[in-house]
């Protein structure tokens, strides 16, 4: 009989159709493409809802769909399929972010006349599918390879317009960082390969369930001389190499605001559901490696807490409304990971779930006032767009609320519980995780205060330009999608309220009930059972109420907001930054980060590359030239031996006994 899952496939191959159609027929389809982008994207969004509807019902999918290689070493490389309550969860976010993008862009691409619109929508459904594929991947290097996909995907999406001179820089950027954190992830799946003989997520001969085993004293892997531990958060934190650079963490967060350059739809799908997310889903995919190894905790939760706080203080100053959400975007992927780091497995898929539907939100709603603005992005030169963009301002605020994390909002409990979870184990003694805590507590108010100061400026005051005095209207297809995720922004937190389910009993924290069931090794129980006994979470914070820590965020959150309202909601608000002096212009230039990258390059890089150069020309050739060179000229005169003349050899012979004999004879005394 067939079920729902064995049409799992075709969730990530009805994309790859729609990029192939666009690709090869696209140019004589309507809208360029689109509506088979739509279509497609349609299906796959149907068929996610499908496998949700199952994973409700308890069941669960791990299927091996093609083997590729095998008996090498006893190693395996397959491609599968892992349906659980995490990747079901994925899939139906993934597909309808995507579902949404792709209506939004009939309203942003076709109505303003954009050439490539086949290009477009290919590259589009491939990046689509290549996330999907990512999400159902039940083994490590399947997840690398689309991990890969999705990176070349940004890479031509951000390039789209690549007549400008804007969009190519920015593609490259993009490319080349994620790729320098990639070689670090490749170097991790070949040791997770050559430490477990398997790179499969889920079974009792996975690699998280061998590394618990070994750790127990139960298995033995090799370590190549280290002790256990130690080797596994080596491990760990080579795969972490990949997931810093895609969900743009510090330091490899540089590319993400130059991404911008990208079309606005396809800013939303990075930023909400595809790139960005795909670091942060990978770490949850295999939550059961990292929860083993403090140190490898510790680090991802103080990189995420200082990556909230950094991204979030230079998000204060920019005045394109993109560059605003992109910091805001490396701000709060930063929540999640400081989510991961410190124990707080559910509240980190939580923010990955709301933040996906408020800031695809944000995005195409700054896609919808670029509209208005025929493509200007500056906000000091918007204002007073409230009353001529309604639906448009009323999403957005949504949107705008749930990312300040203002009550009852999405972003409100979903980053309340992050920080409860990060502090509730940083009680335990860990001074790393209450120093993390206090970094993302600071970015609360920093994220009120730039969220409204971009609300403000862009909405509320008086008309700054004569654009924003009659700006362009917008369709159906545009408004359409901000409805949806309007609502999902305000209302999608309701699935798990902790605080009100810690205060009265009720058991509506539904996503931590939903995450509860699937396989073994990869339910919350065991990752909580994991991080008790090999990180001692969960011993002296069990008794705080989630009352105190969220009132303070709260709080945090609303001091922002009306600091904002203070200085920006008025008729004709002026750049208040401009007190900061040098600190603004610090801010706005990203803490030098991109000077300081090409000073490293520069400076030490290049130099330290054209002496390896030198040395392997110059050494390692040369010796192996000479040995050459040699060898040739001892042939080509011991050839010449080679006569063919009887005599010759005769003499030759003679000559060499003559020789042993004298040599013998010295050695021996024989003339003395």
């Amino acid at each position: 009989m067939v079920g729902i899952f064995d049409f799992t496939p075709a969730i990530v191959l009805l994309p790859f159709v729609s990029f192939l159609v666009a690709l090869a027929v696209g140019d004589h389809l309507p809208k360029g493409g689109a509506l088979a982008g739509i279509t497609a994207t349609a299906g796959s969004l149907v068929l996610a809802i499908g496998t949700v509807l199952a994973v409700a019902g308890g069941r669960t999918y791990d299927a091996t769909l093609y083997t590729w290689a095998e008996g090498l070493d006893a190693v395996d490389l397959t491609f599968g399929v892992l349906i659980d309550p995490l990747s079901a969860m994925m899939l139906l976010i993934v597909t309808l972010v995507a579902f949404l993008v792709h209506v939004f862009s009939l309203g942003y691409m076709n109505d303003e006349d954009e050439t490539g619109l086949p290009r477009y929508y290919a590259g589009l459904g491939l990046f689509t599918a290549s996330m999907l594929g990512f999400v159902v991947a039940d083994n490590l290097l399947m997840a690398f390879m689309f991990f890969e996909l999705v990176g070349l995907c940004s890479y031509l999406l951000i390039g789209f317009h690549f007549r400008e001179p804007g969009p190519p820089s920015a593609a490259k950027k993009a490319f080349l960082v994620t790729r320098f954190g990639d070689y670090f992830f490749l170097v991790g799946v070949v040791a997770v390969f050559g430490t477990f003989g398997t790179a499969a997520f889920v079974g009792s001969e996975s690699f998280p369930a061998l590394a618990e085993a070994a750790l127990r004293g139960e298995a033995s892997v090799n370590t190549f001389g280290f002790a256990p531990g130690t080797w596994f958060t080596i491990v760990g934190l080579l795969v972490l190499g990949g997931v810093i650079g895609k969900s743009a963490q510090y330091p490899l967060h540089t590319w993400l605001p130059d991404a911008m350059e990208g079309p606005t739809p396809v800013s939303a799908l990075i930023h909400a559901a595809t790139m960005v997310a795909a670091g942060v889903y990978l770490v949850a995919r295999m939550y059961g490696f990292y929860a083993i190894s403090p140190t490898a905790l510790a680090i991802i939760a103080f990189v995420g807490g200082f990556t909230a706080l950094f991204a979030a203080t230079m998000g204060l100053v920019k005045r394109e409304i993109k560059q605003v959400l992109a910091y805001s975007t490396i701000s709060q992927y930063g929540y999640m990971m400081l989510a991961l780091g410190g124990g707080g497995y559910v509240a980190a898929t939580f923010h990955l779930m709301t933040h996906a539907f408020f800031k695809a939100l944000l995005f195409l709603g700054a896609g919808s006032v670029i509209i208005a603005m025929h493509h200007n992005e500056d906000m000091w030169d918007m204002g007073g767009l409230k009353s001529k963009m309604p639906v448009t301002y009323y999403t957005f605020l949504s949107g705008s609320l749930a990312l300040a994390g203002i009550f009852p909002f999405a972003g409100f409990w979903s980053k309340d519980e992050v920080l409860y979870e990060t502090l509730l184990h940083g009680l335990d003694g860990d001074p790393i995780l209450l120093a993390a805590y206090a970094m993302g507590l600071l970015a609360v108010f920093f994220t009120g205060l730039y969220t409204f100061r971009m609300v403000f400026l862009t909405f509320h005051g008086d008309s700054r330009s004569a654009t924003a005095e009659d700006p362009h209207g917008v369709r159906w297809n545009v408004k359409f999608p901000l409805v949806v995720l309007g609502v999902l922004a305000a209302v999608a937190g309701f699935v798990n309220m902790v605080p009100v389910q810690k205060v009265t009993g009720l058991q509506i924290d539904f996503l931590h009930q939903w995450l509860e069931h699937g396989y073994a090794g990869l339910t919350v129980e065991h990752y909580g059972t994991l991080l008790h006994d090999f990180a001692n979470y969960g011993e002296a914070g069990l008794s705080l109420s989630p009352l105190g820590p969220g009132a303070v965020s709260l709080g945090l959150a609303l001091a922002g907001a009306i600091v904002a309202h203070r200085l920006y909601n008025v008729p004709e608000p002026v750049e208040h930054t401009d007190r900061l002096g040098e600190i603004k212009t610090v801010l706005y230039n990203n803490y030098y980060q991109d000077e300081y990258q090409v000073w490293i390059a520069n400076g030490l890089t290049r130099p330290v590359a054209r002496a390896a150069n030198k040395f392997d020309g110059g050494v390692v050739d040369g010796v192996v030239n000479g040995v050459s060179s040699v060898s040739l000229f001892s042939g080509n005169r011991i050839r010449r031996i080679q006569t063919g003349v009887v005599s010759n050899y005769a003499v030759l012979l003679t000559l060499g006994l003559t020789a042993l004999i004298l040599a013998f004879g010295l050695v021996g005394g024989w003339f003395v």
